[in-house]
């Protein structure tokens, strides 16, 4: 269940002017609302400066992400000198390219890999300042939808006057080779299994989804799977920067992104521009432990929605804060029992395991409350499933034909490959179930059960966690926001005491990432040190 990392696909959970807000909340399904998945491996403010000093030690134990060498292998040298041939890509001020990297670095004679980028240059006036790439999460997020749908119109004017807004989608990602497990009937049938089994035959059918996802997914690509890792992600961005002509990599990366970010500077901390980190993840934690620490982040983002619910008149689960996780696990029991109708066009009903994806799904934006109630009255008041569903939908990225992007299965190639899997066996998940229940009781059962879809995994693991410092690197800005539900705040905290030369810009709100979302603070932050290259001399809390 890594979420920001997403875990991945599991059968359930897993802006300065409105339009521009709009336009943010729409590029977050293939966004930020994509670091959901790794949690489910499959899930105008102050601001006040505060310096926080670092404690003189590495909260994790265990090996840090070794640089790599400073000169370029010979085998490299050729995709390090590559020149892309940009052209019109079918969005006005666009154009994309195809770059060519190795599918196995460490044999790079032994086949390449194809991967989507795309750019909007520089608007100016002023000093163009190089490319700025950006990185929405996931993993499996398209970094390319995010910047033409958002990042290359929407981000603010002063910073796309001064760099070449840039994407690439990592290998297996959307327009990169992307990685196919299912059809859309079969992904269907995939999210409604029941990831809170009542018995035997139930955690038996549950398995079994897991392995037809897997096989699916070995099936299509078995080259490609071995070699979607975020380390090596990261190091395409480098070839990517080299081949676009920069000396130094500029880049902002959200959710799953900053853990890509991160990776990329623990390998060539002497090519880091400026980095911003937003929403980020802890790399050092083995996958059960992330899976705790997220589940937790989505009991805090539900508890704060509890308490903004009861003081609505329109609020179906009660007038007490205290009553509405129970109100909510009560309903999702008579789901269990009896779905409800949705008026899909495939006969989709709303079951307990879709209802949930939706309630999660909009616990990654406080501006998305006023719709998960209205969904909520709906199902619970008059059998109507339809606004649960379209949440959940916008989750999976299940469009109105039943087609799905390839998101939930590139979500769970890349967490699958990174890490060990949480749990081997059902009997594992069941004594682990305590302690995800205790962190979230009303979503630990699901998310729990979330965590074992590695381990049915077609190809091994090569990851493995790691603390990332990233010596010698320009300073770094981490942004957390306190009642993140997808990335919570210890991991942002956790990540800038690990990198050498971080600042930790905190955010005191709701929702998943910061920048961008309304708090003058923390945009005005970010945009000084992205334009001016002037980083707060230290942590900063808005």
């Amino acid at each position: 269940m890594h979420i920001w990392r997403s875990t991945s696909a599991h059968p359930g959970p897993a802006p300065s002017t409105p339009g521009a807000r709009d336009r943010r909340r729409r590029s977050r399904r293939a966004g930020t609302l994509v670091a959901l998945l790794g949690v489910a491996a499959l899930l105008v403010s102050a601001c006040s400066s505060g310096g926080t000093a670092k404690p003189a030690g590495h909260p994790a134990a265990g090996a840090a992400l070794a640089a790599l060498p400073r000169s370029t292998p010979a085998a490299l040298t050729p995709y390090y000198e590559q020149k892309l041939s940009w052209r019109a890509c079918g969005v006005p001020g666009f154009q994309c390219a195809t770059l060519k990297a190795p599918l196995d670095y460490a044999d790079p004679d032994a086949g390449q890999t194809r991967l989507a980028v795309a750019r909007k240059k520089a608007t100016g006036p002023g000093e163009r300042l190089g490319s700025l790439l950006v990185n929405p999460g996931g993993p499996g997020g398209s970094a390319i939808a995010y910047l033409q749908q958002y990042a290359g119109i929407g981000y603010p004017v002063d910073v796309r006057a001064h760099y070449d807004m840039v994407a690439v989608d990592p290998r297996g990602v959307a327009r990169s080779e992307p990685v196919e497990c299912l059809d859309g009937r079969q992904m269907d049938r995939y999210t409604q299994t029941d990831f809170t089994p009542d018995d035997e035959k139930e955690v038996g059918e549950l398995v079994d989804a897991y392995k037809r996802f897997a096989e699916g997914c070995g099936a299509d690509a078995p080259g490609l799977l071995r070699h979607v890792s975020t380390t090596e992600a990261a190091r395409d961005m480098d070839l990517l920067r080299a081949v676009l002509g920069d000396e130094k990599l500029a880049y902002v990366g959200a959710s799953y992104g900053t853990f890509l970010g991160a990776t990329y500077a623990g390998l060539f901390p002497d090519r880091v521009g400026r980095m911003v980190l937003d929403g980020a993840i802890d790399p050092s934690l083995p996958a059960r432990r992330m899976n705790l620490d997220q589940t937790a982040g989505f009991e805090t983002a539900f508890r704060a929605f509890a308490r903004d619910c009861v003081r609505r008149a329109d609020c179906p689960l009660g007038d007490e804060a205290k009553n509405v996780g129970t109100n909510l696990k009560a309903f999702f029991k008579k789901l269990d029992a009896r779905p409800v109708p949705t008026g899909d066009a495939d006969g989709r009903k709303l079951g307990e395991s879709l209802a949930t994806t939706g309630v999660i799904a909009a616990m990654y934006d406080e501006g998305a409350w006023p719709a998960l109630r209205d969904a909520l009255n709906s199902a619970m008041r008059e059998d109507d499933g339809s606004g649960l569903l379209a949440l959940s939908d916008s989750y999976y990225e299940r469009d109105a034909d039943g087609r799905y992007t390839n998101l939930m299965f590139a979500n769970a190639a890349v967490n699958c490959l990174d890490l060990p899997s949480a749990f081997s066996t059902p009997d594992e998940v069941r004594k682990a179930l305590p302690a995800f229940e205790k962190a979230s009781p009303v979503f630990g059962e699901g998310l729990a059960w979330a965590t074992l879809n590695c381990a049915y995994w077609p190809v091994a693991p090569t990851g493995q966690p790691q603390r990332i410092e990233a010596r010698g690197a320009a300073p770094i800005l981490v942004v957390g926001t306190t009642r993140d539900p997808a990335t919570p705040y210890r991991w942002s905290r956790a990540l800038s005491h690990q990198l050498s030369s971080a600042r930790l810009l905190t955010y005191d709100g709701d929702g998943h990432t910061a920048y961008g979302r309304g708090s003058t603070c923390i945009d005005r932050t970010i945009n000084t040190y992205l334009v001016r290259g002037k980083a707060p001399a230290q942590d900063k809390r808005c």
